[in-house]
């Protein structure tokens, strides 16, 4: 059964000004994410990927086009208010660091002037939620976290407030690989538990294709093409196809490396 469309982008341009002239950043894009849906956005430096997710939260300006939530366009909406109702995750988990690991968390909550009894409670349940022991972490300092504790409570942080939508601009690019692969598995079972609405920037496309339900691949500020995993792998647009290239030859190089299960 097909799902309601939450995020519609139509139209969407976007440029900056630059020594030679104006510069486009987003051109004439396009396309419509569901409600529970897990969208990556893939794309080279330039490609406009990080431009259209600050658009979707009115980070910064659209020039033209619509950009709707639900059956509103943020246009309308007071842009604070907007970002408070949309969870956020940064690179390197972006955590103030003169604050604890509770109050990082619990910061939303208290903009919105939730009860400090709730907020308390909320943090114990989030912590829990992103595996990470309560009594252990939760009066730490950022710089006392390794880089995946960090990004957990990143991840803590942007479901405080139980947005609907979740926006995520590189979040597991600068960890090491095995953090990488875990805290991808973990958010995305996250994704599911809680019936989120995910967009994801990654320039890596494998990363893009295994925790994605579909991939957007933008190039010079344009969307090339919008699908599943299974559908770009047979698209014969030479963009997608050069990208899908990638993840074909690591698969192809780890199959003859490694042993079958249960060789000798």
């Amino acid at each position: 059964m097909p799902r309601t469309s939450l995020i519609t982008y139509g139209n969407v341009r976007k440029s900056f000004p630059g020594p030679a002239g104006a510069a486009t950043a987003v051109d004439d894009v396009s396309f419509e994410i569901a409600a529970g849906e897990f969208l990556a956005i893939v794309g080279g430096s330039g490609s406009g990927k990080t431009t259209l997710l600050r658009l979707t939260n009115r980070l910064i300006e659209a020039d033209g086009g619509t950009i709707r939530i639900g059956d509103e366009d943020v246009a309308g909406l007071d842009p604070v208010a907007l970002r408070r109702r949309i969870g956020n995750v940064f690179q390197n988990g972006a955590l103030f660091p003169h604050m604890t690991v509770a109050a990082n968390i619990g910061i939303t909550p208290r903009l919105l002037d939730t009860p400090a009894s709730e907020i308390a409670a909320r943090v114990d349940e989030l912590l829990d939620l992103v595996q990470l022991d309560r009594k252990a972490y939760r009066e730490r300092l950022p710089d006392e976290l390794s880089g995946g504790q960090r990004q957990r409570v990143g991840v803590a942080r942007a479901l405080a407030a139980r947005p609907e939508i979740v926006l995520m601009d590189e979040p597991f690019g600068a960890l090491d690989p095995l953090t990488r692969d875990a805290l991808g598995t973990d958010y995305r079972a996250l994704h599911d538990q809680l019936a989120l609405t995910t967009v994801m920037i990654t320039h890596d496309i494998t990363e893009a294709l295994l925790l994605a339900d579909r991939v957007a691949v933008m190039r010079g500020g344009r969307l090339v093409e919008v699908g599943t995993p299974a559908e770009l792998a047979a698209s014969r647009e030479p963009y997608v196809a050069e990208l899908m290239t990638t993840p074909r030859r690591q698969a192809a190089r780890l199959a003859a490396l490694l042993p079958e299960s249960g060789a000798a």
